[in-house]
């Protein structure tokens, strides 16, 4: 396993990790989830990542149970939860969602008692709230640092624009301001890292957990002959994801891209994963998987970023016509 540096923190994360996002309690129970927890650990993961909306909260029940079970040093391993949605879903009154200080500090108390654990190593604003002031957002997690209760504090589908505005609170004040960010990046959604935050990353530096890179599956070529009935495409309650991503010109590329990884001799899954860490912009490619299998050959991308020269990037480049285009100074 590699480790990268989180932006310009000193914080080192395993290039990739395990989140638990719609498989942890919906597609796997606690033997499963303990199963792959222990394969990620064991070939070298040291960042887990969980949200207090995640399965109504029940997914960091899970994961706690399980960090329980496993009793690995704290010192090895590092912990995310992320706070907005809330956890009561409909139920949801008000101050139990958003960015409030009474949500965030309620929201870190909350999932540490579901994780089972003393502090947080990384707490995310997982959206932007429009309504509530910047000011407090950043005031609320500097004092969540100050107190022991969380290590370092993030965004996740921030702007720019947000990140930045932040910062310059962050500076105004004298406190800690966001040293990471969530985005989803892969070769069908490449914007924000590489065009919108490149200015962030030469300016205050950030680090980067980037999510869904292989676009809910997609980009592994399990879709590319329909919808199997245990994907996550097929979970009541998914269909906006299906819909998102189940178009005939992804599928068309995605097919292409499949024929380019057979001739370098990995899986479609492996070169995709494999290409989002080959940008020295990502910290950590969180991965997902509810089987052993699926786990391992995820893995696997990690050998295969040598076979990605700059002339098979051009070639991924021309196939997916994603690349942005950047603005001329």
């Amino acid at each position: 396993m590699d480790y990268r540096y989180m932006g310009k923190t000193g914080l080192q994360l395993s290039v990739l990790s395990f989140g638990s996002w719609v498989s942890f309690h919906k597609q796997i129970n606690d033997g499963v989830a303990d199963e792959l927890m222990g394969i990620a650990y064991d070939n070298g993961v040291n960042f887990f990542d969980n949200a207090e909306g995640y399965a109504l909260g029940e997914s960091e029940k899970m994961m706690g149970r399980v960090l329980k079970q496993k009793n690995w040093e704290r010192s090895s391993f590092t912990i995310s939860s992320k706070a907005f949605w809330g956890w009561r879903g409909a139920e949801n009154k008000p101050n139990q969602h958003g960015l409030s200080r009474k949500h965030l500090v309620e929201a870190c108390h909350e999932a540490l008692q579901r994780l089972q654990l003393d502090y947080l190593d990384l707490y995310f604003c997982h959206r932007p709230d429009k309504g509530v002031p910047i000011e407090e957002v950043v005031w609320t997690m500097h004092n969540l640092i100050q107190q022991g209760k969380i290590l370092y504090w993030g965004t996740s589908e921030w702007s720019g624009v947000e990140i930045m505005e932040a910062h310059r609170v962050a500076h105004q004040y004298g406190l800690i301001g966001p040293s990471v960010e969530q985005p989803q990046y892969n070769l069908l959604e490449r914007n924000k890292i590489e065009n919108e935050f490149l200015m962030i990353f030469k300016t205050v530096g950030m680090g980067t957990t980037i999510w869904s890179p292989l676009a809910s599956g997609l980009l592994s070529g399990k879709y590319n002959d329909g919808v199997p009935a245990d994907s996550r495409f097929a979970i009541t309650g998914f269909d906006w994801l299906k819909d998102r991503w189940m178009k005939e010109s992804y599928l068309n590329k995605i097919k292409e891209l499949a024929t380019l990884a057979t001739e370098l001799g990995i899986t479609l899954a492996q070169l995709s994963i494999a290409w989002t860490i080959k940008n020295p912009n990502v910290t950590t490619t969180i991965l997902g998987a509810s089987r052993k299998e699926q786990l391992l050959e995820n893995l696997g991308a990690l050998p295969a970023v040598e076979k990605l020269s700059a002339e098979i990037m051009q070639k991924i480049d021309t196939i997916t016509g994603t690349k942005p285009v950047l603005p001329e100074y």
